[in-house]
């Protein structure tokens, strides 16, 4: 049985909009993401999901209460794992800074912050839970570069090195099998 994540990023925010990377800061939506959260709502309800999974970032939490605020029966979680890098000092920067040293941040963590490479192992945890939490089911996830770094680089086999060299291209969503990334079960001794 495939497990399938299905990605969106959270809607533009305020911070896109001025040139700024908010990394762990919250961030809000502007009045163009909303209406693109509206359209993530009108583009997904039918999709077959079993949960929505979302960073506890205030930006992806907003697009996904905008995206999904007629749907009752549809289960909400939030993981702080799906969140952005942590630029540490840099949360809130100019994204020219922040995104001009992505490739020196492979490794390196920002300033009081992480490592890309830190930042997408964590996603890629958060993603091994969903995958053996949610095997079989289809699945959404509304985060951020990372995690959709993390689905790259660990449901897709794209190097980071990679990643970090390539522009983030939004598009209306995109579609990862997860099933490999499932913790296989305990052996609980008998038998």
């Amino acid at each position: 049985m495939t497990t399938t994540v299905v990605f969106e990023t959270h809607a533009t925010t305020e911070d896109n909009e001025s040139g700024r990377s908010t990394g762990w800061l919250p961030g809000r939506l502007s009045a163009a993401g909303r209406q693109q959260a509206v359209l993530l709502g009108e583009r997904r309800r039918d999709d077959g999901l079993a949960a929505v999974f979302t960073s506890d970032l205030a930006r992806a939490v907003q697009t996904v209460s905008t995206a999904f605020a007629e749907v009752d029966d549809l289960p909400v979680l939030h993981d702080w794992r799906l969140r952005e890098c942590d630029y540490g000092t840099w949360n809130g920067a100019p994204s020219t800074l922040v995104q001009g040293t992505r490739v020196a941040h492979l490794d390196v963590p920002y300033p009081g912050g992480e490592s890309w490479r830190q930042a997408v192992g964590r996603v890629i945890g958060a993603l091994r839970d969903i995958a053996t939490g949610w095997a079989g089911q289809r699945v959404l996830v509304v985060g951020h570069v990372a995690t959709r770094w993390a689905l790259d680089h660990g449901a897709a086999g794209t190097a980071l090195e990679t990643l970090t060299r390539e522009d983030f291209a939004w598009r209306p969503g995109w579609d990862y099998d997860v099933t490999h990334l499932a913790r296989p079960a305990a052996h609980d001794g008998s038998g």
